[in-house]
């Protein structure tokens, strides 16, 4: 049987790939409601100050912080309360010496007016007079003009993932449109005369395709697009013809299975054939996922993922998510969130090459655990019934039970 020709450290996977692709492949005009998730295309800055007002952080009175120096519970400032800001209205009230206005939390202040006294610090004398029983400084319980954002100040870089926040933050602002990055389209063809389509039941030695969908998932998960090619039979010519349409259509391309080494494993080739394509890996040191393919043709990746499910899973965060981060502007791609556990069982490893192990986790007396879920890298259900997943790194032999371990949260 051939030998995999060039295999990589996980760590150099994406790299090899990485000095060759565009850091942008275009930008447009995307609606501010509609951007959660993808990249900004340049740097944007505030069209004005925010607030535009100053205003009000309790419910409670605006006044001029010197006429309540020196006040107490046992000797009061005693202020004349002329009447109220209204909420989401302008007001005409200034205030003199010894008077204060009622506020609201988020409210204007009366004019003239440089703090709040919270509510609870007061005490109602009559309907026009209240006893203030401890000072306010100016500034106090109030929100200046742009203190959240001035005008001209950069509120999100270029390269910056859309956040619910973000949103939030530029409407806030009045930006009802952003530029943003295009989001890069993936090309997916599925490989395997034992495939059939879902909706079909296999027959003797047959199986539904689901890598196409779950990578479809995985693609719109980390902000792509896409694009199902083909489920095309182990046949030089066919699979060569899906690969042609995959680079018309995608700016990434991605094969599932045929990366191995076997007679019917044809990717490598099927890549070779492009116009000019070079590969740069054929095999990563890790477990699940060693077959894995890496190239270029015309500034588009070429990935050959494992036919598992579980390998294709782990490849694909090593390999095409960076890659779609990349092609979008956001060179630094964010990172699956974390969590720590506690191992419950011991887990072996092979030194010399990575293990991504799956992780099932719950909690226990307070403490979060982490229980491995063992399982070939070809059942669906490996996926399934995990969490998470945890990275034994490549000097290691292995985890031991009461460890604390990082669990990458899917």
């Amino acid at each position: 049987m051939p030998e995999f020709f060039n295999v990589v450290a996980p760590d150099q996977a994406f790299q090899l790939l990485k000095k060759h692709l565009p850091v942008n492949i275009g930008q447009e005009t995307v609606d501010t409601v509609d951007s959660l998730g993808r990249v900004t295309a340049n740097d944007i800055t505030s069209p004005e100050d925010l607030p535009a007002f100053a205003r009000s952080t309790m419910d409670g009175f605006s006044v001029r912080a010197r006429d309540t120096f020196g006040a107490s519970e046992g000797m009061p400032a005693y202020i004349e309360v002329i009447g109220e800001v209204l909420m989401g209205q302008a007001t005409s009230l200034t205030l003199a010496t010894g008077q204060a206005a009622v506020a609201y939390t988020g409210g204007m202040l009366a004019g003239d007016a440089d703090a709040v006294v919270m509510i609870e610090r007061t005490q109602r004398v009559d309907d026009k007079t209240i006893e203030v029983l401890r000072p306010v400084a100016p500034g106090e319980n109030v929100v200046q003009i742009g203190e959240d954002v001035r005008q001209g100040d950069q509120v999100l870089p270029q390269g910056h993932v859309i956040r619910p926040q973000d949103i939030g933050g530029m409407l806030a602002l009045g930006l009802q449109s952003v530029q943003m990055a295009r989001r890069p389209r993936v090309a997916i063809v599925s490989t395997g005369d034992e495939l059939v389509t879902p909706d079909k039941k296999p027959g003797p030695g047959q199986i539904r395709d689901i890598n196409t969908f779950t990578i479809a998932g995985l693609v719109t998960n980390c902000g792509g697009i896409p694009v199902p090619i083909a489920m095309v039979e182990d046949d030089f010519e066919a699979q060569k013809t899906a690969a042609v349409e995959a680079m018309d259509k995608g700016d990434i391309v991605v094969f599932s299975a045929g990366s191995s080494v076997s007679n019917r494993d044809m990717t490598a080739s099927v890549f070779e054939s492009l116009d000019g394509s070079k590969i740069f890996a054929h095999g990563i040191s890790i477990r699940p996922g060693k077959p894995t393919i890496i190239g270029l043709a015309k500034d588009k990746p070429l990935i050959g993922l494992p036919g598992n499910p579980v390998s294709a899973m782990v490849v694909f965060d090593l390999t095409v998510r960076p890659a779609i981060y990349h092609m979008s502007g956001c060179v630094n791609s964010p990172t699956l969130p974390t969590s720590k556990a506690t191992l419950t069982r011991d887990i072996p490893s092979q030194a010399g090459k990575e293990d991504y192990v799956q992780m099932r986790l719950s909690e226990k007396n307070g403490i979060l655990q982490a229980e491995p879920v063992f399982g070939k890298s070809n059942l669906i259900y490996t996926l399934v019934h995990a969490d998470g997943v945890v990275r034994i790194p490549l000097e290691k032999g292995g985890l031991y039970a009461g460890e604390e371990v990082s669990v990458r949260i899917y």
